[in-house]
């Protein structure tokens, strides 16, 4: 399987995915993008890019195969 790397800008990304795996479950990732498009329609590009990457981060927590290089 091949699944990119999400790009993370600061802790805080990790911490907010990490909350909402602990609150949702395996509905983790739809609440993430539920943030996004609530940013999105109200026009805060920035907010919508972020947490699109943290849905994008929880996806990648939740792929259970190792997805490259372990050290």
């Amino acid at each position: 399987m091949q699944l990119p790397a999400p790009f993370l800008s600061d802790r805080a990304a990790v911490e907010d995915a990490h909350a909402l795996i602990r609150m949702h479950g395996d509905e983790a990732g739809f609440a993430a993008a539920a943030r996004a498009e609530q940013y999105r329609v109200l026009g805060n590009h920035v907010h919508f890019a972020r947490w699109r990457q943290i849905e994008r981060l929880i996806t990648y927590l939740a792929v259970e195969d190792v997805l490259d290089t372990v050290h």
